[in-house]
């Protein structure tokens, strides 16, 4: 179900630009997520999301929060959003809700990074191109080589070959893009083949940079739904996942170190960074007092 909900605020500040994606203001239009992969994290209960798998929140008034707080920023830092929810999920297509709020963040030329796993960013190619020459980086959520397997897993996305395709456009036209590489689910996608195959499609679709995770997080709600698409979907893995895991947090990629080495092996021979780079944030100048 879609409803649309009024939000008090829009832009979350961290005092320091996270360490991996270099955001410092992170900005969600949208509540819950169309896509429905079957591990994500934004299923736990300290989300305050309650019903994740059937409703989509819609801030109705984001763009006016958007225009008011954007331009209040003191510090002019990357604006990131796609960590709690995909903001090109099929919805986007019709309200373009993340379209309008990129030409706002153009208007008042801020940074941005896009995590998506869909190739509607395309759509906005020529915003993203402009805002570029600031800074703008788009990174493609990439958890499985093979079109069968992450339609599986991730059953509301468009299938790998589609990221990639759109990756490789974006690249084309000189914007910043590469692939997140996380989670890489134990039992599943942690295997040399998965890994290979994972680098060399983006090696040819001309990514930048690849990112791993080699494993999971399993937390409350998102432990239980995810340990039921298991017994759905890899009936007997489920017990594995218990064996190992009993009820930890993290659950680890078998053979992380292995794996490590080879990604980075791989990694070099295609020229691939495995980190990206970031917009460096110039602070306001003050002016010293005289006395």
């Amino acid at each position: 179900m879609i409803k649309e909900i009024t939000a008090k605020t829009l832009l979350s500040s961290a005092r320091q630009p996270d360490p991996w994606f270099g955001i410092k203001y992170t900005m969600n239009l949208y509540r819950g997520c169309q896509h429905q992969c079957i591990y994500c994290d934004s299923r736990s209960e300290c989300y305050q999301i309650e019903d994740f798998d059937h409703d989509v929140l819609v801030k109705a008034n984001a763009l006016d929060l958007l225009r008011d707080e954007l331009p209040r920023k003191r510090v002019k830092g990357t604006v990131g959003t796609g960590s709690m929810n995909d903001p090109y999920m099929p919805l986007e297509a019709k309200l373009n809700l993340t379209g309008r709020a990129l030409e706002i963040i153009a208007g008042h030329r801020f940074p941005v990074h896009i995590i998506t796993k869909s190739d509607l960013v395309v759509r906005d190619a020529d915003i993203l191109a402009d805002i570029g020459r600031v800074y703008a980086a788009v990174s493609f959520t990439v958890t499985a080589a093979d079109d069968d397997l992450s339609r599986r897993l991730e059953p509301g996305a468009p299938p790998t070959s589609r990221r990639f395709a759109a990756l490789s456009a974006l690249a084309a036209r000189g914007i910043y893009a590469g692939v997140t590489m996380m989670p890489i689910l134990p039992f599943i996608e942690d295997n040399a083949e998965n890994i290979a195959g994972i680098a060399a499609q983006a090696a040819a679709a001309g990514a930048s940079y690849i990112m791993p995770g080699f494993g999971m997080t399993l937390r409350d709600r998102q432990r239980t739904y995810y340990y039921a698409q298991l017994d759905r979907l890899f009936p007997g893995l489920r017990q594995q996942y218990e064996a190992r895991f009993s009820d930890r947090y993290s659950a680890a990629a078998n053979d992380a170190r292995k794996l490590e080495r080879l990604f980075a092996e791989l990694c070099a021979r295609h020229g691939i960074a495995t980190h990206m780079k970031h917009y460096r944030i110039e602070e306001p100048v003050r002016q010293l007092a005289l006395f």
